[in-house]
């Protein structure tokens, strides 16, 4: 039976529209019409009284939520409690991330993802490593002693996953731009994070295949008179997506404003980084044999370290909306469309028009999630 969702404030390709029915058949959206024009009042209409109905949010750096981090235990049932954590703050799609470890746990953590993939667990669409190829000086919370350089058996390895996307955070310092062309080349999605990579280096990584800078600002070489570093070349560049973490805590909203102001919000991609404690009652949690606590909304280690954060993406949203001074609409767009632009899933995820996945978002005028669709099924 078709679902018609109607009465809401719907959030199209034109922006915020009143009066449009949505139909869903068989996980997609199968036609918007004009309420006036339809019969409503048939079996499986649904009334939105009014509510945002948006795109599904799209988060690329998950590292854990529900109670559960995925580097501790990479399998299909992790992979499953983090997701419905995190659907329950209006992300639909999202990358299960892996923060640096020994290749044997990459392993491990490829095949769990495949798996997720192959089950349809809801939501999941890839696997983000972050890391092990990462700059020791840049280290942020992740444990130096599992840094390496990648060569080509690790590069075999993490290009492997099959199916789905694989995005992967590197120092490009510690690679070649052949290397980064290889891990492209083969559809492996590649963003710079944890760096003290330089203007330069970071031009030749571009021009070589890499689309991205992993949480901009945060674990990366900062910019000066005469050094523009990795985020000048980030703000700089005019192609690639920067994930941003806005809590409050990573990184100032005014520097936020403006990258914003660089970049333009269809280049800035909202992520969470979040850790266990997002959608649990966990005020702490063991990251690599340290205890990390949850104070005053940021996850941190006995030295202060920020280790990923507690952030969901409703939460990002709304932060977004009100530190950066973006509209609703496109505060949504930096969680939905742009993310799956950068993942090259904006055929089928990002949007709400005919033909793409039925995965949506059911939030009140103050964003607070109500409801959520994966492939058209309810939660």
């Amino acid at each position: 039976m078709a679902q018609l969702l109607t009465n809401a404030c719907t959030l199209t390709r034109q922006g915020f529209e009143y009066g449009k029915t949505v139909v869903i058949e068989q996980g997609k959206i199968s036609a918007i019409h004009d309420t006036v024009d339809i019969e409503t009042s048939s079996p499986g209409t649904r009334d939105l009284q009014g509510a945002y109905l948006l795109p599904g949010f799209v988060d690329i750096q998950v590292n854990g939520g529900g109670g559960v981090l995925f580097n501790n235990a990479p399998t299909v049932d992790t992979i499953r409690s983090i997701g419905a954590a995190h659907r329950q703050f209006g992300t639909t799609g999202f990358l299960p991330t892996l923060i640096s470890d020994d290749l044997a746990k990459v392993k491990l953590a490829l095949a769990a993802t495949r798996e997720a993939i192959q089950d349809k667990v809801p939501g999941v669409l890839g696997i983000h490593l972050e890391g092990p190829f990462l700059n020791q000086e840049k280290k942020g919370i992740h444990d130096p002693a599992k840094f390496q350089v990648l060569d080509q058996e690790a590069l075999t390895l993490i290009s492997s996953l099959g199916v789905g996307k694989t995005l992967v955070t590197l120092a490009p310092e510690t690679t070649t731009p052949a290397m980064i062309a290889q891990l492209a080349g083969a559809g492996v999605i590649v963003s710079a994070g944890h760096t003290e990579a330089s203007f330069d280096v970071i031009q030749h990584s571009i021009q070589a295949g890499m689309t991205g800078f992993t949480h901009l600002f945060n674990a990366m070489a900062s910019v000066s008179a005469r050094n523009p570093g990795t985020v000048g070349a980030a703000l700089d560049s005019e192609h690639c997506r920067c994930g941003v973490i806005v809590d409050g805590h990573h990184v100032h909203p005014a520097m936020l404003r403006l990258a914003l102001a660089a970049l333009g919000p269809n280049r800035m991609l909202l992520v969470t980084d979040a850790m266990p404690s997002v959608g649990s009652d966990q005020a702490s949690f063991q990251l690599f044999g340290q205890t990390i606590k949850v104070l005053e909304g940021a996850c941190l280690s006995e030295n202060g370290t920020l280790a990923g954060s507690n952030l969901n993406m409703a939460a990002a949203v709304r932060n977004a909306v009100a530190m950066l001074a973006l509209d609703t609409a496109e505060a949504v767009r930096m969680a939905s469309q742009y993310p799956a632009e950068f993942l090259g899933l904006d055929a089928e995820l990002g949007h709400i028009k005919v033909g793409q996945r039925a995965n949506l978002v059911l939030a009140d005028h103050n964003l607070q999630v109500l409801d959520t669709w994966i492939d058209g099924e309810s939660s």
